[in-house]
């Protein structure tokens, strides 16, 4: 298959046609895929959309630049509105913020200075592995962080993480990451509602769900829909920077009853959007072609992924996600830095769960390249 037919058949299906056949032709057919370079690297290590912002983002920035000697204000306040929209939500329901890890960080130094004033021990209790920013935020502050393994399955151990909170002489924060990072795996609401659903004064819930727009598991239920009940202990952040691909224009929320959204803003950057994250953003969410062309390329990328994974024999997590957790036979440092030498650049270890590899999907061709090197170094033995 040759670049411009593989590019092709990448568009007829991500508009939903001959999605079986296309795979099978795309993991067959890989002797005449373009293999990676110095000048042309894969990178999947960060969990970017390799699709890029849509044209509509895109033609939304040239269109702002004129007047970008302004405050971003209106556009700021209009995304607001149209967030909040969204989830039948009002303005007040949204706090903006520097991408979604500004608002952990104003969530975290809220509840920080909400325990000072109350006089009590604060603790970050936190699955492990996952994603670190709540922690790489508490750490300064003195909060003491109380890791809980993943169970042997790779999901949460939610049964310990609730006995931890609720023996703690203090404020918990619990930070629930979902799909979480690196596994990409869901935890399912049922799982979550019989905890999260007990309002308390000593705990509250940051649960990230930046991945939550890939998702088509129905055992998957957003928090915020605890948010619409009135929920007092959460908030929920969410971000421009994955399915939308905006990473590098840095926009993310968060999504609270008012009363929380207005003490998190308070240890908000002021003036934290800029005008083309701003616009991009509001384009963005207007685009629904592109959202769902966004969800069906990375599905597709998935599944060239893991018909290769299942071909030579290698532990996947059930993604949910726009990455894949899997196992590598061998050290996984050499692993990774073999994939560099060919110009593949794929995520590092997540200790505790040794042996895992967090490899990032990118558009179906570059999954396609990926594949090759992989059974490459499956022949040599190295996977």
């Amino acid at each position: 298959m040759d670049r411009r037919s593989f590019l092709k058949s990448t568009s007829l299906v991500a508009s939903g046609l001959a999605l079986n056949s296309f795979i099978k032709q795309s993991v067959a057919n890989t002797s005449t895929v373009q293999l990676p370079d110095a000048k042309h690297p894969l990178l999947l290590n960060f969990n970017e959309n390799s699709l890029g912002m849509s044209e509509k983002a895109k033609q939304a920035i040239i269109a702002a630049l004129p007047n970008s000697f302004r405050y971003p204000d209106d556009a700021r306040a209009q995304l607001v509105t149209n967030i909040g929209s969204l989830y039948s939500l009002s303005d007040k329901h949204v706090s903006v913020g520097n991408g979604s890890s500004e608002t952990i960080q104003a969530t975290v130094a809220m509840l920080v200075n909400k325990a000072r004033k109350r006089g009590v021990k604060i603790q970050l209790v936190t699955p492990d592995p996952t994603f670190n920013y709540a922690e790489l935020y508490s750490l300064p502050l003195g909060v003491q962080i109380t890791k809980v393994p993943l169970k042997a399955d790779l999901s949460f151990d939610l049964v310990k993480m609730e006995q931890i909170a609720n023996d703690f002489d203090g404020l918990s924060m619990i930070y629930l990451c979902n799909p979480n990072n690196p596994t990409a795996m869901i935890t399912p609401h049922s799982q979550l509602d019989s905890w999260m659903s007990k309002v308390t004064d000593d705990q509250f819930f940051i649960v990230d769900e930046a991945y939550a727009e890939f998702v088509e598991d129905p055992n998957f239920i957003s928090a915020i829909e605890l948010v619409k009940k009135g929920q007092k202990n959460l908030i929920v952040t969410r971000t421009f920077s994955k399915i939308f691909a905006l990473a590098g224009l840095r926009v993310g929320y968060g999504i609270a009853i008012p009363e929380v959204i207005a003490a998190v803003d308070e240890f908000l950057s002021i003036d934290n959007t800029n005008t083309a994250g701003a616009v991009a953003a509001l384009a963005s969410l207007n685009d629904k072609p592109f959202i769902t062309h966004s969800l069906k390329s990375n599905n597709l990328s998935r599944k060239i992924v893991e018909t290769a994974l299942n071909e030579i024999g290698l532990e996947y997590a059930p993604s949910q996600a726009n990455f894949i957790f899997h196992k590598v036979n061998g050290d996984v440092k050499t692993y990774k830095q073999r994939m560099a030498d060919a110009n593949v650049m794929v995520g590092r270890e997540f200790p505790p769960a040794v042996g895992w590899n967090r490899l990032t999907l990118g558009t179906p061709e570059e999954m396609a390249q990926f594949v090759i090197v992989l059974k490459q170094f499956h022949q040599k033995g190295w996977v």
